[in-house]
């Protein structure tokens, strides 16, 4: 019985001792788990990854590790290279100037835009709205704080461009490559680089999202055969360039369409081909001579010619042809008789203008934009029109003189 007994307790004490020796191998495990975890989130610890290797494991932190440099795609170079190579051609323009308030007291006035330098004498390009009724001019190069005086050389309203001349280093002279905008394409790349803001220098991207737009505007003012683009256009870009893919001028920034003020992705720019145009003679004579025609006209549509009992639905009615004008000395004729159109006085019997050297003729916007565009003082010009209820046309050869508002 005895021995049955201690046989039974030398079991319990095994079973004991066998217990204890599970539960402190337990503990031991827990610890060195801990330890390896605390060793793993240490900085500075190596650790052992699945290789063997001294290093980060794959599941390591992004901030441990940096990410691997991408390249640069194509396009994204030639946006780099072509803001490098044409930063500093394109200058912020500031304008200052005096007016008088309510009480005839002088109140001075600043005013911002931008502008390009188009040649090594220091001539700058940019819009007549942002040089408007200054009286003092400063020029600054690419993100400089410094800037230089300058004076107007001349301007063109009807184009809403401008130049001025900066006395600048001629080091810091970099004219811009000026491009072709006649053989634009709607979809090529268009680049703008300007001062929105006043925050400095600023490059957006986008596409030419159409061409020989036709807007109207500050002061009534019609401005023809625009670029529309979708480039970033805001206040302060006004004057600066818009570049194609290869870094050539198309065309100078100068206006949004905005209900809000901000851009929304319609901005317009002068042609290129205007600028080369008309710049000669701004450097030269200080104004530029566009062809005049010398008539008043009335758009015709076939409602408005319905309700006048006209024999064309569409064309320009002349209204009025002046004396002394390339018009008159051809004998375009002018209307003679009164009609009222509601509470508008219109002259019926006029000529009907049909067409301009073949081209046909829907708007007074298009008759002032192939003038400007496309003739020189001097040239001829064959107007095709219908006169006294006839609807046979007739050509009628004008020689054309410059205008007597430039």
């Amino acid at each position: 019985m005895q021995d049955k007994n201690n046989n039974e307790t030398s079991t319990n004490q095994k079973k004991f001792w066998q217990s204890g020796v599970q539960v402190a191998l337990s503990g031991l495990m827990a610890g060195l788990l801990v330890i390896g975890y605390l060793q793993l989130q240490t900085p500075g610890t190596p650790a052992v990854n699945p290789t063997g290797d001294q290093g980060q494991l794959p599941f390591a932190s992004s901030a441990a590790q940096a990410a691997p440099t991408v390249p640069l795609g194509v396009a994204e170079k030639q946006v780099i290279d072509l803001y490098k190579n044409n930063s500093e051609s394109v200058v912020n323009v500031t304008t200052r100037s005096v007016e008088y308030n309510y009480y005839q007291q002088p109140v001075p006035r600043e005013g911002a835009g931008s502008g390009f330098v188009i040649d090594k004498e220091g001539h700058v390009v940019t819009n007549y709205h942002v040089v408007e009724g200054a009286q003092r001019f400063f020029v600054a190069f690419g993100n400089m704080e410094e800037s230089y005086p300058a004076e107007l050389v001349g301007f063109d309203k009807s184009n809403d461009i401008a130049v001025l001349k900066v006395k600048a280093p001629n080091e810091m002279l970099k004219p811009v490559q000026l491009g072709d905008s006649e053989n634009l394409e709607v979809g090529q790349t268009a680049v703008a680089i300007g001062n929105p803001f006043g925050l400095g220098q600023t490059i957006t991207t986008g596409v030419v999202s159409s061409i020989g737009r036709t807007i109207q505007a500050e002061k009534g003012r019609i401005i023809s055969g625009l670029i529309q683009t979708d480039a970033a256009i805001n206040q302060g870009n006004s004057g600066g360039p818009l570049f194609d893919a290869n870094g050539r001028v198309i065309g100078v920034n100068t206006m949004i369409f905005s209900p809000s003020g901000g851009s929304v992705g319609i901005g317009f720019a002068i042609p290129i081909s205007t600028v080369k145009r008309f710049v000669p003679d701004l450097i030269k004579h200080g104004r530029v001579q566009h062809p005049l025609l010398g008539v008043s006209i009335l758009p015709l549509s076939p409602r408005l010619s319905q309700a006048l009992k006209l024999n064309a639905n569409e064309g320009l009615l002349v209204v009025k042809a002046w004396p002394n004008t390339p018009a008159g000395n051809a004998g375009i004729q002018g209307g003679n008789r009164r009609v009222y159109l509601g509470n508008y006085e219109v002259l019926l019997g006029g000529d009907i203008l049909l067409a301009v050297d073949g081209k046909k003729l829907n708007s007074e916007a298009e008759l002032t934009n192939y003038l400007q565009t496309s003739k020189n003082i001097g040239d001829t010009m064959e107007v095709s029109l219908l006169r006294n209820g006839s609807t046979e046309p007739q050509t009628v050869t004008v020689t054309l003189t410059a205008s007597r508002n430039n």
